[in-house]
C-alpha cells in the first residue's frame, strides 16, 4: 500500500546551498524514506531581483553530491508541477480570488493584504510540542500583505498555496519559521483546507553559540565539496546536529539512518556545529576506502585542483597515493602528494 506522506524541501535560490538548509533537506528525506513516502523538491523563485541561476545549480548539485534524490521536482518532473514558482502564477491568481470573492483580502495602498480573523492558532508541532498564538492583537499581529503593489508575491501566501496543491502531509523545516505557521494556517482555514502536520527542527549554531549563518566559513555545502570531504560521512554528521539514535552511536551507515529515523528523537535544543567532529568522522569513512576508491577519489580532487597527472606514471602516481590512505581525513587537495606539479 503506498503511502500518503508526502513531504518538501523548498529552497530559494538567492543564495548557495546552507548546511541548515541540507539538513533540514536531509530530515525530509529521511521522513519520507522511512515511510516510504515522496520527498518533492520545490523551487520557491519568486524573488526574481535575488535569484540566480547558479544558486539554482548549487542546489541541485549539492543535494545530488549529499545522495538526496527527490521523487518529485525540476528535473524529475510528477503529477503537482510545474516544481519552480515562478511558473505557478495562474494557481496563484485563482486561490487568490477564492479568498477575494469570500472577502478575506483587502487593498491598502495597492497592497493586497490577508485579513485576520483575530483567534488564537494552536500549533501542535511535533517537535516544538503545543503552542497557543494569540493574533488578536492587531498591534502586534497585523494583518499580512499577500502581494505586493508590483504584483510579486509574499512568501507566506505561494508557500500555503503549493503546501496545499501538492498535497503536503508534514512539514519539517526550521524552528525559525515557527512564528510564521500561525499565519499559514490562517490561510488555509480561510480556504477551507486541513493545515499538514508541522515539525519545526531546531537551529545549527557555531561553537561560540552563534547562529550560523551564510556568511560563515563552511557553512555552504560547497566547501565541503571543494575541500574533499565524503558526502557519506558529512550526510552521517548533520543528522546528528538536533536528532539522536538515543544509543550514543555517531558512525552510522544512511541505510540504518532510514530504517529508525523518527522526529521524535529531534531534541528542542539547537545543534552545536563542530568542525572537528566532522573532520574525524570523514576520517573514519576515508579509512574504511578500499584501494581503488581511495585512488580514484584522490586522482579525481587531484585533477579538479589544477595537477597535471599525466607527467606521471600511473604506477607511481599510485604508489605516492598508497603512502596516504589511512593517514588523511579529507581529500584536501592542498594535503594530498603532488600537489605542486600544476602546469
Amino acid at each position: 500500500m503506498a503511502s500518503d506522506i508526502r513531504v518538501r524541501f523548498a529552497p530559494s535560490p538567492t543564495g548557495y546551498l546552507h548546511i541548515g538548509g541540507a539538513r533540514t533537506a536531509l530530515f525530509n528525506w529521511l521522513f519520507a524514506r522511512h515511510h516510504g513516502g515522496k520527498f518533492v523538491l520545490r523551487i520557491e523563485d519568486t524573488d526574481i531581483k535575488r535569484n540566480t541561476e547558479e544558486a539554482m545549480a548549487a542546489i541541485y548539485e549539492g543535494l545530488e553530491w549529499l545522495g538526496l534524490d527527490w521523487d518529485e521536482g525540476p528535473h524529475v518532473g510528477g503529477d503537482f508541477g510545474p516544481y519552480l514558482q515562478s511558473e505557478r502564477t495562474e494557481l496563484y491568481e485563482r486561490y487568490l480570488k477564492k479568498l477575494q470573492d469570500a472577502g478575506h483580502i483587502f487593498d491598502d495602498q495597492g497592497a493586497l493584504r490577508f485579513r485576520s480573523p483575530r483567534e488564537h492558532v494552536i500549533v501542535d508541532d511535533l517537535v516544538a510540542g503545543k503552542i497557543d498564538f494569540d493574533l488578536s492583537n492587531p498591534a502586534t499581529h497585523p494583518d499580512m500583505t499577500i502581494r505586493r503593489p508590483d504584483g510579486s508575491w509574499i512568501f507566506h501566501f505561494v508557500n500555503v498555496i503549493d503546501d496545499l496543491e501538492m498535497k503536503i502531509s508534514h512539514v519539517i523545516r526550521g524552528e525559525d519559521h515557527l512564528s510564521n505557521t500561525p499565519k499559514h494556517i490562517e490561510i488555509f482555514r480561510a480556504l477551507g483546507a486541513k493545515p499538514p502536520t508541522y515539525a519545526h527542527i531546531p537551529l545549527i549554531l557555531n561553537r561560540d553559540g552563534s547562529k550560523m549563518s551564510k556568511r560563515d566559513e563552511g557553512a555552504r555545502i560547497e566547501y565541503y565539496i571543494r575541500r574533499g570531504y565524503l558526502p557519506a560521512a558529512l550526510r552521517n554528521y548533520l543528522c546528528l546536529l538536533g536528532w539522536s539514535p538515543k544509543d550514543n552511536r555517531e558512525k552510522i551507515d544512511i541505510e540504518e539512518i532510514v530504517r529508525i529515523f523518527d522526529l521524535k528523537n529531534v531534541g528542542r535544543s539547537s545543534g552545536t556545529f563542530d568542525p572537528d567532529k566532522l573532520h574525524w568522522l570523514n576520517g573514519e569513512y576515508a579509512r574504511e576506502l578500499n584501494d581503488f576508491e581511495f585512488y580514484d577519489l584522490a586522482v579525481e580532487r587531484l585533477k579538479s585542483s589544477g595537477v597535471k597527472l599525466d607527467k606521471f606514471p600511473e604506477k607511481y602516481v599510485r604508489a605516492v597515493l598508497q603512502t596516504c590512505k589511512g593517514k588523511i581525513n579529507t581529500f584536501d587537495p592542498t594535503i594530498l602528494p603532488l600537489r605542486t606539479s600544476r602546469g
